[in-house]
């Protein structure tokens, strides 16, 4: 079973990386237009503060349930934000 610090740590860690990889595209690209990589950077902090406050949950019956769960809407969520930090 992930622990909770573990799955707050990969959430952190992966909408970092996409964040991170949106301000390089944004500073290796200077004269593309910077609203879109910003678009992908308030995304996932949106996409962040939603993960982490299901991982808070209390109310969960069955927290290695909850937890799996949570996990692959982190990957289907950062997949889907790193295909459209692809197309810039």
């Amino acid at each position: 079973m992930a622990s909770k610090r573990l799955l707050k740590k990969d959430v952190n860690y992966v909408m970092g990386d996409i964040i991170d990889a949106a301000y390089i595209h944004q500073m290796a690209n200077p004269k593309e237009d910077p609203a879109k990589s910003e678009a992908i950077v308030d995304e996932a902090i949106k996409e962040y503060d939603a993960l982490i406050t299901k991982i808070n949950r209390r109310d969960v019956e069955n927290k290695q349930k909850h937890f799996k769960e949570v996990q692959s809407e982190l990957e289907t969520k950062a997949n889907a934000l790193i295909e459209k930090l692809n197309a810039l």
